[in-house]
């Protein structure tokens, strides 16, 4: 290296002349370099091409973690538009809390699920899904402003499941009217998976099947 000249120097010259190589077109054939697929010496004309190829695959890539993204997401809507379907096309109300249970496990692969709806007329009050549920429970609905994901931890609302000792990770979802009134009920999803619900995982999905199940639910309220 000449003294008073770096490295970065010549990289600056060479970037902001691009005529040099022009005039010294012979040094592309000319200097040798060592590829990054094998310990062979490539021109730097042929590195340049590795260095092309390696970067069109990673954008190849990309573009198809985009497009998995899409269909994966294409997927997701419209599961949530038979979802919601099935609700609109309910007319009797007492059999939604049932449906939005079925409907949640069959189309999202939900192991089980259960419902609990409070404040419900009189006319549904000796149906399963307005049994009884304690006050801590109605407070805690109420106080969750997104849904609530982790592991098991003794929550009442694993009682309302057919075989709640098998539940090791589960999402409650909150049914209320908007983000700023009292819940009136709640939608409990469980799972033997230790690891599919947690407390870092994304709700806006959840969020939308509690906002879809409380619209069609709130039928039940007087």
């Amino acid at each position: 290296m000449i003294q008073g000249i770096t490295e970065q120097d010549i990289a600056n010259y060479l970037a902001n002349t691009p005529g040099f190589f022009e005039r010294h077109a012979e040094l592309l054939g000319a200097v040798q370099l060592t590829s990054p697929h094998g310990q062979r010496a490539v021109s730097l004309q042929e590195r340049q091409m590795e260095m092309l190829r390696d970067k069109l695959k990673g954008m190849e890539h990309k573009v198809m973690e985009m497009i998995r993204h899409g269909q994966e997401n294409v997927a997701i809507a419209d599961k949530l538009h038979r979802f919601t379907r099935a609700i609109m096309l309910t007319a009797n109300a007492a059999d939604l809390p049932d449906l939005v249970v079925n409907e949640v496990m069959h189309q999202f692969m939900i192991p089980q699920a259960g419902i609990r709806v409070w404040g419900a007329a009189p006319a549904f009050a000796t149906l399963p899904f307005a049994k009884g549920v304690s006050e801590d429970a109605k407070s805690f609905a109420s106080s969750l402003s997104l849904p609530y994901c982790g592991v098991n931890s003794g929550f009442e609302a694993a009682s309302w499941l057919e075989e709640p000792a098998s539940v090791m990770s589960l999402a409650l979802i909150p049914l209320r009217h908007g983000a700023t009134t009292s819940a009136f009920g709640m939608l409990m999803l469980g799972s033997p998976d230790p690891t599919r619900y947690s407390a870092d995982m994304g709700t806006e999905f959840l969020m939308r099947i509690g906002e879809i199940a409380s619209a069609g639910l709130s039928r039940l309220l007087p």
